[in-house]
């Protein structure tokens, strides 16, 4: 026989208590989406490149001020300057990184009118400043800007603006290709009039590579890719000076090269080989002591590798490399969701560091002759240290938007 204690609360007694209703999230063996709000490691792998890169120009630029040209200046002024660059560039990056990819996609083809006109105003007397006899700057008293920086940002938009807007006409000549190699082509000789040929080869390759993605015609894009590199080479041929450093280049150790043209191609070797496997010590180097030119700027993968040894450009080459593939891994998972133009600018940011940092180390390697390109990120210099950071931050916006789409909400 049973017995049943009275109920105060209406229900039987003999009927147990509801339980509580719980959210899938809280049930047992139902574990909460652990998904970042966004690639935190792509963010430190940035900030530790740049941090690193402070840290080197300082190194490489601190004997400066014992040369005549830079008297006037304290042995820290290009560390504060620099560290003025890097602080103002995040914080572009985190006004950047507010903005939706849409808008930049509605932007891309006004930016990239708006630095073609720049580019223009460069070659205006009176307006462009010249460094060693290149005139690619435009001064602005409190700063200079390279407006050849900003293009490569500008032609990853516009390329993936134009190759999502020529989709169904991609595989055709007149329609599809025509149109984009005649932007790129007046880019081309608005760059060739600076002169400024690294710039140019980046360019090309970011508008090459981005269009291939985008599924142009195969055979248009082997023609113009061999038509392009028949045209550098006759560049390249009918310009003495860019003949004989190419000469010097493919020997660079001989006494006629090694004391000129390939000056700083010998010395950056020289540097690689002191440094050896672990380097000799931070700050130790020689070669920046008046023998390697530009050590703070486009040679500053030869410092590294003189301090810090073969150790230390590994650790740089696989930061880079980490950068890269994200880029990469981040444009497919957005062209897997049907975000066209946000995967191909991905994938063009990724082609703009890779080839840019490719030809640095190739230049500072003796693989490459030598061009005037910095190392993303990490070389002296407020308009490629500040262009790099929006760029990137784009980049996170769109891993960010593909993160809130992956959750199911709307970007």
């Amino acid at each position: 026989m049973k017995f049943a204690f009275p109920s105060f609360s209406g229900k039987p007694a003999d009927q147990a208590p509801a339980r509580p209703r719980t959210l899938d999230s809280q049930k047992p063996g139902v574990q909460r989406s652990k998904m970042m709000e966004y690639d935190q490691p792509l963010v430190w792998v940035v900030v530790l490149l740049m941090l690193f890169g402070l840290v080197m120009v300082y190194s490489a630029s601190i004997a400066l001020p014992d040369s005549p040209k830079y008297s006037n200046y304290t042995n820290g002024h290009f560390l504060v300057r620099q560290a003025i660059f890097i602080a103002v560039s995040l914080l572009a990056g985190l006004v950047t990184f507010r903005i939706p990819i849409a808008t930049w996609q509605r932007w891309a083809p006004y930016l990239f009118v708006v630095t073609l006109i720049l580019l223009a105003m460069v070659l205006v007397p009176g307006l462009g400043r010249g460094v060693n006899g290149a005139k690619r700057w435009l001064s602005f008293r409190v700063f200079n800007l390279q407006p050849s920086e900003l293009m490569k940002l500008f032609i990853v938009l516009y390329a993936a603006n134009y190759t999502v807007r020529k989709q169904e006409v991609m595989h055709k000549l007149t329609k599809g290709f025509l149109p984009m190699t005649a932007a790129v082509g007046l880019v081309g000789l608005l760059l060739m009039l600076e002169p400024d040929l690294g710039a140019l080869g980046v360019i090309v390759c970011i508008a090459m590579g981005i269009l291939f993605l985008g599924g142009i015609n195969g055979v248009w894009f082997g023609g113009i890719g061999a038509m392009l590199a028949g045209m550098f080479t006759l560049v390249i041929w009918l310009s003495p000076w860019r003949r004989e450093r190419i000469f010097a280049y493919l020997n660079p150790w001989a006494e006629e090269n090694a004391l000129g043209k390939a000056y700083q191609l010998s010395h950056s070797l020289i540097a690689f080989g002191r440094g050896e496997l672990f380097g000799v010590g931070l700050g130790a180097s020689v070669e920046k002591l008046h023998y390697l030119p530009e050590a703070h700027t486009d040679f500053l993968l030869a410092v590294i590798g003189e301090e810090l040894g073969f150790a230390g450009v590994l650790v740089v080459v696989m930061l880079f490399y980490w950068i890269i593939k994200r880029s990469f891994e981040i444009g497919r998972q957005a062209i897997a969701m049907d975000q066209t133009f946000a995967g191909l600018t991905a994938k063009g940011i990724g082609i703009w560091i890779g080839v840019q940092t490719f030809i640095n180390m190739g230049v500072n390697l003796g693989l490459l002759p030598t061009k005037g390109l910095t190392l993303p990120l990490m070389s002296y210099g407020g308009s490629g240290v500040l262009i790099n950071c929006v760029g990137l931050a784009i980049l996170l916006r769109i891993d960010y938007e593909n993160r809130v789409l992956m959750r199911g909400g709307r970007a």
